[in-house]
Order: C-alpha cells, then sequence, then structure tokens
C-alpha cells in the first residue's frame, strides 16, 4: 500500500495543502472563518469513502486540528474546531505528545488477531485443520470447519495445513506493522496506541487503509514564519531525492525551497558525515578494543527510544553522538545565530526528538517529505520547472547514504578503512523495529560482540519513511546514483575536530 498513491494519500495531502495556504496567506480576523471552511472544501457535496457526508466532515475535521499541531477533540465533550487555535497561531510550536493519534470516527474498529473460516472451506473428509489444532478448537459445524475462539490460541497451525487456503488470519493492519506492540483496543474495539511503548515511527500511520491514524504538523507555523519574513534556513534529509519527482534534481528542489521564502538550503548529510567520522572514531578506540562489546547508533530517535524502553540495561551502548539532523543544525546556527532552523525529512518520530529537553536540538520546525508536497501546492510551487543557480555541495557520498537502511554502517565502515586500516570491522544493521528488537535481544544474550549495531525503524530505512512521497523501489535507485555521483566518497577526518557547543 505504501508504493501506491491512495485517496488517503491524496486527503492528507489536500489538508496539508490548506492549512499551508491559511499560514500564509490568512489574516487574525480571517483565521476562523478558513479553518472552519476546510472540511467544506475537502468534502464538498457528497461523501466518498465514508457511510455519510457528516462523518467524512468529522474525520476532516480532527485532521485539521492535527495538521495545526492541536490536539483531537474528546468525543464526549463538546469542543470547537478552533478550541485553542490561538496557542498554534505563533510563528513556534513545539509538539506536544501525543504525536501519534488514532481518529476515533474515522477507525473501521478491525478485529484484532483473529483466525476465521471463510466460505472458501470445503468440508473436506481429512479435516486436516482439525488435526493440526493443539487446543482441539475446531469442530465441524453444517458440514464447513468451525473456530471456537476461546479455544483458539492463534498459533496459526490449521491455516497452514488447509488446503483451500479457506482460513483467514485476521490482523489489524495497525497492528500488525508496529514493531513494539504499542496497538492496542478502546472500549468500542477501535484501535488505541499504547503511549508508553509507542516510539512514534508512523508505521501503524501508514499502514491504516482508513487512515486513521495521524501525527501533528507543524506546518501551519512554518508558513506563519515563511510570511512574516523571519529567517528560516532548511536543513534536508538525504532522503529527498526522487521524492518530488525523478525530475526533481537537488538544484531544483534548492530553487524550490527558496522559491517559498527559505533563506538558505544545507543538507543534513553533512551532518552524518561529522557523525560517521566521529561514531569510527569511537569504534576504533572503545569497540575494537573491548572496551565496549557492542555500540547502537543513535541516529535514527525510534530506534533509540525502542532501546531505551526495551532495553534499559543498554543505555550505556547507545551512541552519544549528535544525530544528524542535530549536528546539521548546530552548524547552521553557529553560522546563522539568528536564523529558525527547519528540517525537511521523511521521519515522524524527528518531530519529537527536535523537541526534547535532554538534548538541545537547535531545531525550530521538522516537516515530512510528504507535508512540505502540501506547502508547495499552496504556493503553486512546482519543483520540476525550477532552475536554480546552485546545487547542494556540504557532503559526501558516505553521508547521503544514511538515507538507506545499511547506509550508516556502510559510512561508518568506509571511514574506519580510511583512517583505521588495521582495526577489524565487525558492523550489523537491522530495518524494522521488530528485527531490531531481535537484534538486541542476541546482543543483550551476548551472542552480538565486538560491533557496531546500526538499527532503523522503518523498512529501508529512512527511504521508508512514513513522511515519504516515493515508491522506495523507486527512491532508493536514485539514491544510489546520488551517493555514487558525488564529488567526495569519505569525509575528511578533521571533522571529528568540529566543535558543536
Amino acid at each position: 500500500m505504501r508504493s501506491l498513491d491512495t485517496p488517503v494519500k491524496q486527503i492528507r495531502r489536500k489538508i496539508f495543502t490548506e492549512i499551508a495556504k491559511i499560514g500564509f496567506h490568512s489574516t487574525d480576523e480571517s483565521l476562523i472563518h478558513d479553518i472552519e471552511a476546510i472540511p467544506y472544501n475537502i468534502v464538498e457535496e457528497r461523501a466518498k469513502y465514508r457511510d455519510s457526508i457528516y462523518r467524512e466532515r468529522a474525520v476532516a475535521s480532527e485532521r485539521v486540528r492535527l495538521a495545526m499541531g492541536l490536539s483531537l477533540r474528546p468525543e464526549n465533550k463538546a469542543v470547537h474546531l478552533t478550541d485553542g487555535v490561538e496557542a498554534s497561531n505563533i510563528d513556534e510550536k513545539y509538539y506536544e505528545p501525543p504525536l501519534m493519534q488514532v481518529i476515533p470516527s474515522a477507525c473501521a474498529a478491525c478485529a484484532p488477531n483473529k483466525y476465521e473460516v471463510s466460505n472458501m472451506c470445503k468440508g473436506c473428509v481429512a479435516h486436516p485443520c482439525m488435526q493440526a489444532c493443539p487446543k482441539g478448537a475446531i469442530s465441524m459445524i453444517g458440514g464447513k470447519s468451525f473456530i471456537d475462539q476461546e479455544k483458539c490460541i492463534k498459533c496459526g497451525k490449521c491455516k497452514a495445513v488447509c488446503p483451500y487456503d479457506a482460513i483467514a488470519h485476521k490482523e489489524r493492519p495497525c497492528e500488525r506493522a508496529c514493531g513494539v506492540k504499542a496497538i492496542s483496543s478502546d472500549s468500542q474495539g477501535r484501535a488505541a496506541i499504547l503511549q508508553d511503548k509507542c516510539v512514534s515511527c508512523g508505521m501503524c500511520m501508514v499502514s491504516c487503509p482508513f487512515g486513521a491514524i495521524s501525527d501533528k504538523s507543524q506546518i501551519f507555523q512554518l508558513a506563519h514564519a515563511l510570511r512574516e519574513g523571519i529567517e528560516v534556513i532548511a536543513e534536508v534529509a538525504p532522503a529527498y531525492i526522487y521524492q518530488f519527482g525523478d525530475n526533481v534534481t537537488p538544484r531544483k528542489f534548492r530553487a524550490a525551497l527558496e522559491a517559498m521564502g527559505f533563506a538558505n538550503v544545507y543538507e543534513v548529510a553533512l551532518g552524518a558525515d561529522i557523525g560517521a567520522i566521529s561514531e569510527a572514531h569511537h569504534y576504533a578506540k572503545e569497540v575494537a578494543t573491548g572496551h565496549l562489546p557492542f555500540l547502537l547508533t543513535s541516529c535514527c530517535p525510534s530506534w533509540s527510544m525502542m532501546a531505551k524502553k526495551s532495553f534499559p540495561d543498554m543505555i550505556d551502548n547507545i551512541s552519544q553522538e549528535l544525530t544528524p539532523m542535530v549536528a546539521t543544525a548546530r552548524k547552521i546556527k553557529q553560522e546563522h545565530p539568528n536564523a529558525k532552523v527547519v528540517f525537511i525529512g521523511p521521519c515522524a518520530s524527528k518531530k519529537l526528538e527536535a523537541m526534547r529537553t535532554t538534548v538541545r536540538s537547535d531545531v525550530d520546525f521538522v516537516v515530512t517529505f510528504e507535508e512540505m508536497w502540501g506547502m508547495f501546492d499552496a504556493k503553486e510551487i512546482d519543483p520540476a520547472s525550477y532552475e536554480g543557480e546552485t546545487s547542494l555541495h556540504d557532503a559526501t557520498g558516505a553521508g547521503r547514504g544514511y538515507a538507506v537502511a545499511g547506509g550508516v554502517a556502510g559510512a561508518i565502515e568506509a571511514c574506519l578503512k580510511e583512517y583505521y586500516p588495521d582495526v577489524p570491522v565487525h558492523i550489523e544493521h537491522a530495518e524494522s523495529l521488530a528485527e531490531c528488537k531481535k537484534v538486541l535481544a542476541l546482543a543483550k544474550a551476548g551472542k552480538i560482540k565486538g560491533c557496531m549495531i546500526e538499527g532503523m525503524a522503518c523498512p529501508g530505512g529512512c527511504l521508508g519513511g512514513a513522511g515519504t512521497n516515493a515508491p522506495f523501489t523507486k527512491s532508493s535507485k536514485a539514491l544510489k546514483k546520488f551517493v555514487e555521483s558525488s564529488s567526495r566518497k569519505v569525509p575528511p577526518k578533521e571533522l571529528e575536530e568540529i566543535e558543536l557547543k
């Protein structure tokens, strides 16, 4: 579903576009009216996807609130659509958790983990499903197999042996996509997010076919700041390649951002280069010498958050290097101390990383590629039509490769081979939170030693993030070409000496 331009994607883009238009153009006098009009602009005359126009507008209204950076309204209390908007009508607003939220009126209350017999059952004589069931949960009723849900332990053995594929495994798409088991049910059987487990990777959001899960946005505040003429500098994650069309080169993308009002554009791959050489140094000094059994990369916030929540005894093994987003932002603030910094990338959880208090991020706004496309639409900017004077030349191929799974490990390995040729290299990497948990369990058990472990919450790495626009197969090919065409392959060792206080 991720590779398709579904109606869910189209609706989200329309919402982002309308919210960005308000940020760019609405006055204080027209703001409330303009916000209230959005659900009617999105759902004009009749419902296309829900059972009524009223429900469809109700869902659109909640999307509007989240896109404004506001929380959903309670179902049992009268709260106006624009309630709290004064707190969002500013140039800078940090996200207030929870970031990921289930829109109740949009949720279809999909059945949780469950095996059921479909009408494909032939009532065969062999009854292999009955024979395979370890709990005697299957019987024959009316000549067809029937599963007693009270006895069923959801092992799937019946499905595996059915010769007609007549047993269906029903599972919430959001629950299946969640690698930390943070999806539960509310009192009405709708999906609910367990915030103590959630790491805000957004995989549930992009896996729900009803678009019932969404995150908060800062596009309104960013558009507001750009309209006011505030100096705002963009730092762009390396996964931007191909996200706005196959004809949008780095030069065109930079020109489009400048046309929107950004004062300058930096590559986040610069921070990745800084991190790669520092991680290589750390590996050579600590892991290769046996002082640490292993080291976990820190650039993916969902991976780091999951490690801290599920494996708290491994906190000391998580790298203390600044993430590429933060390192780049600090470099920008050194050169432009009065500027606001916006991170533009594929990642939902970066929104929470930017507002954490344990490490100063220096990032004022975080928007995804999906949200940025809505902002381009709002300003009627087509990046493919721009021809800029300069491209992006801040980083090397190593840093740009961070965008794909294995790229972080590859960059660190390249630095080690270049600057520590006598140090043996042992690097592991895992993608998707479920696989990451398995790798950490092996490391905890002592079965993985003397290595750097790269973890990526999203399948495929950042290019598979929740805020991307392009199919992974196409964007990964484009990134590979971009990395290979980089004039510099490995970051210079002096990057390690840069002080980012």
